[in-house]
């Protein structure tokens, strides 16, 4: 028996950090939405007791270290199932991004193994279940539009984005999360306005989006790694309607209203940087 998840990457419309909290995390406010660059994830049954992950990408390791991993094992000893899996991850979205792609591959092994294994799980008891393993995980469960706040693990949906054409670019670097945000001081931030931005999707206006868009961990990470600030304004000269830093970084970017524009701006990043995407946004929950 065989199931198939999709596993889609985030970008972060707008992240906000409030203040360090008495557990060691940071208190965020952070709205993401998904976009159509995906990981697929294979799940067979096994009969064995074991679970196996299988990646071509040599980036992906196949014990604990991946979230994916911890995830099916959560589920396991949570519901204390004597059940294997084998799960083969299609890596299609960039290691340590800032675009969430681990966490997402762990929210589609929990969709996948409620599903493999019979569970009956609601989709806010898989998310309480992701929140265990990741900040982000809780959101990918999910998908779609959402203000996240807490550490991240706490939901609310939102409308989906003014439809537009989305180009990343993701510089030959990984940057830590725990680094960022160990660095992260909070002296001088430039705080986005999350109430507005919540407001431009819920009146799909696309011009006070983009005024809104806003990281407060993306000035840790321009100092840390100039290239990224390259990228920034190579996609502003090329014309984008809005360009940002997703999460912790490293990738960037930019909104664009029109395909022309957006093809502008892809263009204009070859030989620039390697990997670079061309995608829409989903902006939907998929799994609701």
């Amino acid at each position: 028996m065989y199931v198939y998840e999709k596993a889609p990457a985030k970008i972060n419309l707008s992240l906000d950090v409030l203040y360090k909290r008495d557990d060691g995390f940071h208190e965020v406010e952070m709205v993401m939405t998904t976009i159509d660059l995906a990981d697929r994830i294979t799940l067979q049954l096994l009969e064995e007791d074991r679970i196996i992950i299988e990646s071509e990408s040599r980036f992906v390791p196949n014990d604990d270290r991946n979230l994916a991993y911890r995830a099916a094992k959560l589920v396991k000893d949570t519901y204390n199932l004597d059940a294997g899996v084998r799960i083969f991850i299609d890596k299609n979205i960039p290691v340590a991004a800032g675009l969430a792609g681990g966490s997402s591959d762990a929210a589609a092994v929990l969709r996948g193994v409620n599903r493999l294994w019979g569970l009956g799980l609601s989709m806010d008891e898989l998310a309480h279940l992701g929140s265990t393993i990741g900040s982000d995980v809780s959101f990918c469960v999910y998908g779609g539009t959402a203000i996240a706040t807490g550490r991240g693990e706490q939901i609310k949906e939102l409308p989906a984005p003014p439809s537009c054409w989305v180009v990343l670019a993701k510089p030959e670097i990984g940057v830590s999360t725990a680094t960022v945000y160990k660095k992260y001081s909070g002296e001088n931030a430039n705080h986005p306005n999350t109430e507005l931005m919540i407001g431009a999707l819920e009146h799909q206006d696309f011009s006070q989006l983009c005024d809104n868009v806003g990281n407060v961990l993306e000035s840790v990470t321009l100092e840390l790694h100039p290239e990224v600030r390259q990228i920034k304004e190579q996609m502003a000269q090329a014309g984008a309607d809005a360009v940002l830093m997703s999460g912790s970084g490293p990738t960037v970017f930019s909104l664009a209203r029109q395909e022309t524009r957006a093809h502008r701006i892809f263009n204009s990043l070859k030989g620039f940087c390697d990997e670079v995407y061309f995608v829409r946004m989903l902006g939907y929950r998929s799994n609701a």
